[in-house]
């Protein structure tokens, strides 16, 4: 009979939002946190392109488990459009494929931006992750495919302008899940008959985390190592035989459960807590205890137990989180 595998890495539970910086992709970004903390496991909530920089939830062991509650949260983005080229990728990544003279004027954005705002179908770029039979829409169009992406429904809070200047407009979004902002780009440039795309693309706040949550690769560097060189590699976990204190990184953890903000919160005993960990229904008690609730959060002393449904009065696990 084969033998399991030693988990690598520590069982550290968490979340790091990090201020993803130009250039860095998600992936790249999760390695890197994943390997700056030893941990078993990582995950992000939402891919960032390397091309934008800031807010990029990473998830630490248990949190994973929370992933979707954060990949639904609204997000909030400010960018940079500039006016009178179009480009393949819709950022500045891509060859130019359409240009123009033309220049909107401050007011003609303005009157533009209530056709962006609600609920309204947005049509993907070329370049994105969205499978076509089976493959990635980014492949099929560095491959010189055209493809026909349709159009879906994404809702949008807010687009207000930050900014206007002689050729471009920053302005700053918030919006739902499944939002490309490259496309908000690219379909204003063609309402207005002059052309654009993404220059600048910073993320600022993905719900239910913001600024004040922000974390640099340095911070985290700086807490990790102090004041020794850390030089650039990255060493796989067997490599380090010394013991290494975490105190200071893992202090700039956010905890799992406060991407649970938006599910109604029970607080139960110890008693109840193990039962639950268990995976076993336990009654609810107390004056503001929900009787009926599709999904709530369980938490024992602070700490977060399970995410599950109550009914009739009784708390039902459907995800269990480690004491």
């Amino acid at each position: 009979m084969a033998r399991r595998g030693k988990k690598k890495g520590r069982p550290v539970s968490g979340w790091v939002v990090l201020d993803k910086p130009v250039g860095m992709g998600s992936t790249e970004a999760v390695s890197k946190i994943k390997w700056l903390f030893q941990a078993e496991k990582a995950g992000h909530a939402g891919t960032l392109d390397p091309l934008a920089s800031g807010m990029l939830p990473i998830a630490l062991g248990e949190a994973t488990k929370t992933v979707p509650y954060v990949q639904d949260g609204a997000k909030i983005y400010r960018f940079t459009v500039a006016w009178g080229q179009e480009r393949s990728t819709d950022d500045l990544e891509g060859p130019v494929t359409r240009d123009s003279d033309r220049r909107p004027a401050e007011a003609e954005v303005q009157a533009l931006l209530s056709k962006y705002t609600g609920v309204i179908m947005q049509t993907p770029p070329q370049f994105s992750a969205i499978k076509i039979a089976g493959e990635r829409a980014y492949d099929l169009a560095r491959d010189g495919e055209t493809v026909d992406i349709p159009a879906r429904e994404i809702e949008i809070g807010r687009l207000d302008i930050v900014e206007h200047g002689a050729d471009h407009t920053v302005f700053e979004v918030e919006c739902g899940k499944g939002t490309y902002v490259r496309s908000l780009a690219r379909d204003m440039g063609r309402d207005l008959g002059c052309f654009g795309h993404i220059s600048e693309l910073r993320r600022i706040e993905v719900e239910p985390f913001t600024a004040e949550d922000f974390v640099t690769v340095a911070e985290l560097e700086a807490a990790r190592f102090g004041e020794q060189d850390h030089g650039t590699q990255e060493p796989s976990p067997d490599t380090i035989e010394a013991p290494i204190d975490f105190g200071a990184i893992d202090a700039l953890l956010v905890d799992t459960s406060a991407a649970l903000d938006c599910l109604p919160q029970i607080a139960i005993s110890d008693d109840a807590a193990t039962k639950i960990r268990l995976g076993n229904p336990v009654i609810i008690r107390g004056r503001d205890a929900p009787v009926e609730a599709e999904e709530a959060c369980a938490t024992a002393r602070g700490k977060l137990v399970a995410i599950g449904a109550v009914e009739q009065g009784m708390f039902k696990p459907k995800r269990v989180f480690a004491g």
